[in-house]
């Protein structure tokens, strides 16, 4: 087989394009079956007229014809595939569907047929490849795909290329059309609905990609059997498709199954979908379809965002934020459904928009002044289809670039999900303190395995140990096993936002047999603090004793340790030989105590303090991932693990504070010394309490119940006092002369 390469015989304008200069936008006379369907004649047409008035808009058509320009100059390039991510041959027919949809906006928005016919020539050369590739050769997805290595990159390719094709399909000759028509939309269709049926009718962001391409084809051909079978699954029953997945893979709250961050990348195909859905078949109301989910979607991912990034739970990428290709989509086509003007200060903060009449509706809006701040706020986003499975809880104080607290109190999410219940994060001053590693992954770099997962993306980021939660036994939760996690839902027990005392609280008796877990976190805040506090308390209901491991992974270099520990600079020895820990080298730990210890660190300019005891004496371990890498795909990254040895029952309490603030610039350090002056605990049978001496002698003291029901009372007697409380948390401050 051979590379089709067709010079474009074009006259070619400059590279650089003075908007001014293109000819009026005339459009092609429509008949009734070509006219574009995704979006109307007519709208394009407005955008074509208004365009140039919005620098939003115009900035992003004067990038894209930049773009398709310069490929115009090569010529039109459709390689035969080879490659996996990242390789030639795939970033060529990635730039390829690219160019395509750019083109036919292009188009459409300034009636220069040059850009018509480049898109044209580009699919005759596809129809004259597809027809002639089986399945990808360096494909090792479970589908392959022809185009790509997976099938999701051909439906991606089909969802895409689709629009483009739309956008001029009325400029052709019958016998062009029919080509296209038929040797590229319809077997690449095909390809999804018969030939691959399993894969379209999966509850996945996989399907619902096939099922956009395969739908999106199905209105741009007009066939009504195409649209139901992406809408309705394969057998077009409603056993699977579009709305099943909608269904299955939405909260109420718009949280997606995956996490946050496949919701970013599953967002693109239902918003993109539905929004041809809206525009060819209004009456079946999709943007209203279960109490509007998919625009609720939108604003639940960035609410899942932080400092513009999104937060990396699951198979996350860290630095993916909300200024990616899906979430500029999902912004613009949910302001033009809502006219929700908070999202045009998120439009704004993206830089950009996308070259469709909804685009233009968000650059019209901010150049007209409308923007309206989006607030940031804390929340629970219930997870699963009923909103019965979990939450991931958002606790955040100090607006934007304050403080977030994050507790995955969440189901598994799939194949895509860690094993991390209870899992927490936190935010302070614009950037991550206490951190997630994330996937294993080199998205595209064909290097790193042709830019998929790599294999330590099960041996270390997905295990247990590589997360801010208790590991018990030297075992991942589960097992490791995401199919059998998939059937325990979690429990989030409790979520309180009351004034300067924020708490979330989750509960797991599943992940590992024979011990209940459960976890309760407090952004607290306080007068004399200069920031708020996070307490946190963690009790472990074991059956027999246990070896109990919890860690904290954290960003930022250690200053001080306050407890004695042993150094291993030459033999530098590896934690253990699974389940992640043998990824870890340790580089210090200490012997059993039972005493309260400390760790301080400087991150991004603040200084943390990070006070933590336990139940029972345990050891304090410093480790740093990267150990038995040969391939050095690991990044290095440290963590301080709590190891209780040979307890069946056990609390883990700490407190993570910020503090002070250092200027490297002019030299200045300012309240590097902790506030907290102690840390001591008091239990019962069915109640715990933290009591945090502050440096003024001012005491905050947290109580957690074993019993969460919201109506039951509890007492504890705390150094002399009898504190008495109704539901599973309370708060009690105590004064310096009440002591």
């Amino acid at each position: 087989m051979r590379t089709v390469m067709i010079a474009a015989a074009l006259t070619l304008a400059p590279t650089h394009i003075v908007i001014a200069d293109h000819p009026p936008a005339v459009m092609i006379a429509q008949s009734g079956d070509t006219a574009p369907t995704l979006f109307a004649a007519d709208d394009w047409q407005a955008a074509a007229e208004a365009g140039d008035w919005y620098p939003m808009f115009l900035t992003e058509r004067q990038r894209i014809e930049t773009e398709v320009r310069r490929a115009m100059e090569v010529g039109i390039n459709v390689p035969v595939p080879r490659d996996l991510g990242g390789g030639p041959t795939h970033e060529q027919h990635k730039a390829n569907y690219k160019l395509i949809a750019g083109a036919g906006a292009l188009y459409r928005l300034t009636g220069d047929r040059v850009y018509a016919d480049f898109a044209r020539d580009m699919l005759l050369a596809y129809a004259d490849l597809y027809p002639t590739l089986d399945r990808h050769p360096a494909g090792r997805a479970p589908v392959k795909g022809r185009l790509f290595w997976q099938a999701l990159n051909d439906s991606v390719w089909l969802v895409y290329a689709s629009q483009g094709y739309d956008a001029i399909r009325d400029t052709l000759s019958d016998a062009d059309r029919s080509r296209i028509d038929d040797d590229v939309f319809r077997r690449m269709a095909r390809f999804f609905v018969e030939e691959n049926a399993g894969y379209l009718d999966r509850i996945h962001n996989h399907a619902a990609w096939a099922a956009a391409g395969v739908g999106m084809t199905g209105y741009v051909l007009r066939d009504d059997r195409l649209v139901e079978r992406a809408l309705r699954g394969s057998r077009a029953d409603g056993s699977a498709g579009f709305l099943r997945q909608i269904d299955e893979l939405f909260s109420p709250d718009g949280y997606y199954a995956e996490g946050p961050y496949y919701q970013r990348y599953a967002l693109a195909p239902f918003i993109i979908f539905s929004r041809a859905i809206e525009a060819n078949d209004p009456e079946r109301g999709i943007f209203a379809y279960r109490d509007g989910v998919l625009l609720k979607a939108v604003e639940s991912v960035i609410q899942a965002s932080y400092g513009g990034r999104i937060i990396p739970i699951n198979d996350s990428i860290p630095e993916k934020g909300i200024d990616s290709e899906e979430i500029v989509t999902g912004v613009a086509v949910a302001f033009s459904q809502t006219g929700d003007a908070r999202l045009l200060s998120i439009a704004a903060g993206q830089g950009r928009t996308i070259l469709t009449p909804d685009g233009m509706a968000v650059a019209r809006g901010l150049s007209e002044g409308l923007a309206r701040p989006f607030a940031f706020r804390s929340m629970s986003l219930n997870d699963g289809p009923e909103g019965d499975r979990g939450a991931l809880a958002l606790i955040r104080a100090g607006g934007e670039d304050g403080q977030l607290l994050v507790m995955k109190n969440t189901q598994q999410g799939q194949g895509h999900g860690h094993f991390d219940r209870l899992n927490w994060l936190f935010y302070d001053r614009g950037a991550p303190v206490v951190t997630d590693y994330g996937a294993a992954r080199f998205l595209n770099i064909e290097a790193k395995d042709g830019g998929g997962y790599l294999d330590e993306n099960e041996s270390w980021a997905m295990a247990t140990i590589a997360h801010n939660t208790l590991t018990v036994d030297g075992n991942s939760q589960f097992g490791g096993d995401w199919e059998h996690a998939e059937q325990f839902p979690m429990t989030q027990e409790a979520f309180d936002l009351s004034p300067g005392f924020q708490v979330a609280r989750g509960r797991t008796g599943d992940a590992y047999p024979g011990v209940e877990m459960t976890r309760t976190l407090a952004l607290v805040e306080h007068p004399a603090l200069s920031a708020p506090l996070v307490i946190d308390v963690l009790r472990a209901d074991g059956d027999r004793p246990r070896l109990y491991d919890l860690p904290l992974h954290f960003a930022g270099h250690i200053l001080s340790q306050g407890f004695e520990a042993r150094h291993a600079p030459e033999a530098r020895p590896v934690l253990g030989n699974r389940a992640g820990y043998q990824h870890l080298w340790v580089d210090a730990q200490s012997d059993p105590g039972g005493e309260p210890r400390s760790l301080t660190w400087l991150q991004n300019d603040r200084f943390y303090t990070y006070r933590f005891a336990a139940s029972a004496p345990t050891r304090a371990l410093l480790v740093e991932s990267g150990a038995n890498d040969p391939d050095f795909n690991l990044r290095r990254e440290q963590a301080l693990i709590r190891r209780m040895e040979g307890q069946a029952d056990a609390v883990f309490y700490a407190v993570l504070e910020p503090h002070g603030a250092y200027d490297s610039r002019a030299e200045t350090v300012e309240g590097s010394t902790s506030r907290v002056r102690s840390l001591t605990h008091t239990e019962s049978e069915g109640a715990v309490a933290v009591v945090v001496e502050l440096a003024s002698g001012a005491r905050i003291i947290m109580t957690v119940a074993d019993d969460a029901t919201p109506e039951a009372e509890h007492s504890l007697r705390v150094a002399g006092e009898t504190l008495t409380w109704t539901g599973p948390h309370a708060r009690f401050d105590r004064p310096e002369t009440a002591r």
